[in-house]
């Protein structure tokens, strides 16, 4: 569980990226499930867009992510959503 510390840490690199991930008609699937644990591997933090003719509830779609990859939401602003997850072999970010 993150501090409120360390998610403003994570909103503010959050901050520069770009969302790799959309979420839209088909809502959330085990495929990108597996596909976005794998990005979180590697990069530790992304983003996720939620498309407009995305039928589920943002906040849904965040916390089915979340578990699905067993990461730690970290924001859910506009149709935006942060996900954040410690790398076992490519750890670059240092929580405070």
């Amino acid at each position: 569980m993150l501090t409120g510390k360390q998610k403003r840490f994570l909103r503010s690199k959050a901050h520069h990226l770009n969302p790799i991930f959309q979420v839209g008609k088909g809502g959330v699937n085990e495929n990108m499930v597996k596909q976005i644990s794998e990005a979180l591997e590697v990069r530790e933090l992304l983003k996720v867009s939620i498309l407009q003719n995305c039928d589920d509830d943002r906040y849904d779609v965040a916390e089915q992510l979340a578990e699905g990859s067993n990461a730690e939401l970290v924001q859910v602003i506009g149709h935006t959503i942060v996900l954040y997850k410690e790398s076992k072999e490519n750890k670059t970010i240092v929580l405070p």
